[in-house]
């Protein structure tokens, strides 16, 4: 197709608006009232953290696949918690770090806030880890002892066998 040429699509357009003289119309988003309804009924989220970054992984770390030193990456099972020094820098942090300082006022690991913030895991760990070396949160690694030990998972099944589930009935401890 030369660079003169209208689009095969454009062209009824491209004639009508040539005898017109009226520029050719050219497609625009849709109004809201031209979208269609969300079929559920909820309104969009008001949490920035609800839709995905259009952003890609590497920019957010600036090419880094891993935090500043040489260690090996964060276990996804690492609770991250803000620390006072972060609430206190919260307001000058940028885009992500403020979003992850925010959302980490409680106690969460590195899994869970990749999943709530909708970042590729490794962007959540290596902004951590910077996050992390500032002051601005606390990282608490897992004993690898506790996490490789039979017993805490055959606790954390009886547990999961004491809560009731949605009819009120336990389950048994086959």
């Amino acid at each position: 197709m030369a660079a003169g040429e209208p689009a095969p699509h454009d062209a009824e357009n491209s004639a009508r608006t040539a005898s017109e003289g009226a520029e050719p119309k050219q497609p625009s988003e849709p109004t809201d009232a031209e979208r269609p309804a969300d079929p559920s009924g909820a309104a969009e989220p008001a949490d920035p953290a609800g839709r995905a970054s259009a952003i890609r992984p590497f920019l957010l770390t600036a090419g880094r696949v891993s935090g500043s030193g040489t260690a090996p990456p964060l276990p996804v099972e690492t609770q991250i918690v803000t620390t006072p020094e972060g609430l206190t820098a919260l307001r000058s942090l940028t885009f992500e770090r403020h979003d992850l300082v925010a959302a980490c006022r409680h106690p969460q690991s590195v899994a869970e806030l990749a999943a709530r913030l909708r970042l590729h895991l490794n962007v959540v760990r290596v902004l951590a880890e910077d996050l992390c070396a500032a002051g601005h949160l606390a990282v608490h690694v897992p004993n690898a002892r506790t996490v490789q030990d039979i017993s805490v998972l055959r606790r954390v099944i009886d547990g999961l066998r004491a809560v009731p589930d949605s009819r009120g009935t336990l389950r048994d401890s086959g």
